[in-house]
């Protein structure tokens, strides 16, 4: 058998986790050159050791299936993974996974089983075998009733993906919507969706932008009011300018064409990741002098 300890020191020589570790010394009979091996041959130590590197590029998926849409985004290191047929093949298979099974959470998610084998353990599988980071980011399941219809919108190749349900309208205004969302980058669907935060912080930096033009702080107060709507008008779906008739708001051509929207989820890749800034050439010399 073997100790905690052999866990630990299996672990900081591989790089594995903890649980990978406790495997492959169950598997070896606690024989820690073998679990090395072990967690090699599985492609697990190859894997965790690019557990540190930025995974900012990849690509967002969103697929239908009657009344239940999902839409989901996997991550890898380069745009040229992110078109790579394993790659694709991959994310393709895991929508499919997640719109048959009843999950929640990532954590769950990871879990499921894909073809004998998790998720986690086809993402370890593929990167070992493709040699970058592949992390599966971030997921949500939507279901809608049958009054209600999905629109969906993916734009540069799977770099934004949106998805949208309204309710009343048919497919067509839903994609329109879709489109919207896609192009012009709403924070939510309308003023209830937006941050309190932000709403404090924009409201902190006009009333500043106002005193510093010379204004009093009574006015300034007034005019936090007109410019915040300015702001909710391009920031909330429904109060953008339909990008097709900009006559009107989103809300009212929805509304035009008897719908309401009931929901919005909008994907972009790599948002919020803080992406690593490298010079090309000096990536290929580095490469080259490594190899």
């Amino acid at each position: 058998m073997f100790k905690a300890s052999d866990v630990k020191d299996l672990r900081e020589k591989t790089g594995a986790g903890m649980l990978d570790c406790k495997k492959a010394l169950e598997a070896t009979d606690g024989d820690m050159e073998k679990a090395i091996d072990w967690l090699r041959e599985k492609g697990i130590a190859k894997a965790a050791k690019k557990e540190s590197r930025i995974a900012a590029e990849g690509l967002c998926e969103i697929k239908v299936d009657g009344n239940k849409a999902v839409i989901l985004e996997v991550n890898s290191e380069t745009d040229f993974v992110a078109k790579n047929s394993e790659f694709t093949s991959f994310v393709d298979l895991l929508a499919d996974t997640l719109l048959k099974n009843d999950v929640k959470t990532l954590e769950e998610a990871l879990e499921l089983d894909m073809s004998g084998e998790t998720v986690s353990e086809k993402i370890v599988a593929l990167t070992a075998k493709i040699g970058e980071k592949i992390s599966f980011r971030r997921f949500e399941k939507v279901e809608k009733t049958d009054d209600e219809v999905f629109g969906t919108y993916s734009h540069m190749g799977g770099k934004i993906g949106t998805l949208v349900v309204l309710k009343g309208a048919n497919s067509e205004v839903a994609k329109d919507v879709a489109m919207q969302a896609c192009a012009m980058n709403p924070t939510a669907l309308n003023r209830d969706g937006v941050p309190t935060d932000m709403v404090e912080r924009e409201s902190h930096i006009i009333k500043e932008q106002v005193m510093a033009e010379g204004k009093s702080a009574d006015i300034a107060e007034k005019m936090v009011v007109g410019r915040l709507n300015k702001f909710y008008k391009e920031i909330c779906l429904e109060e953008q300018t339909f990008i097709k008739d900009n006559s009107l708001s989103v809300k009212d051509y929805v509304k035009n064409n008897n719908g309401e929207i009931i929901s919005m989820i909008r994907f972009a890749v790599g948002e919020g990741i803080e992406k690593k800034q490298e010079d090309f050439a000096s990536e290929v010399m580095s490469q080259i002098q490594g190899a």
